[in-house]
């Protein structure tokens, strides 16, 4: 079972942006894909048995493509990769499960911010 904290967009997407005025800017595909994609990293690294707080390193050593105020995010998301079960994150496309939660949630989180 995917375990989801629902507070968790909210979160990363103020940590990352930085401010409301930025968070306004972005629109919900913008931002869902790309911390999908910062998920989807941090699910590769722990299938590498990448040690949790190797992590950020690991993947910025990387070059990620996505653009570099997403990269807060990979401190902020970390814990809820390695908090699933392994048979989850073998099975189950995070990055997926990530983008679908936060595209749902996203009318209320824009709401939050105002």
């Amino acid at each position: 079972m995917i375990r989801f904290t629902p507070v968790a967009p909210w979160l990363v997407l103020s940590l990352a942006l930085g401010s409301a005025a930025a968070a306004q800017e972005i629109t919900r595909e913008e931002y869902c894909g790309q911390t999908a994609n910062v998920v989807a990293a941090i699910q590769q690294a722990r299938l590498d048995r990448v040690k949790e707080r190797d992590v950020q390193e690991t993947i910025l050593a990387s070059d990620p493509s996505w653009p570099d105020r997403y990269d807060n995010a990979i401190v902020q998301l970390t814990p809820w990769v390695y908090e699933q079960r392994m048979r989850d994150v073998r099975r189950t496309d995070l990055g997926a499960v990530w983008s679908e939660v936060c595209s749902a949630q996203w009318e209320s989180f824009k709401d939050s911010l105002n």
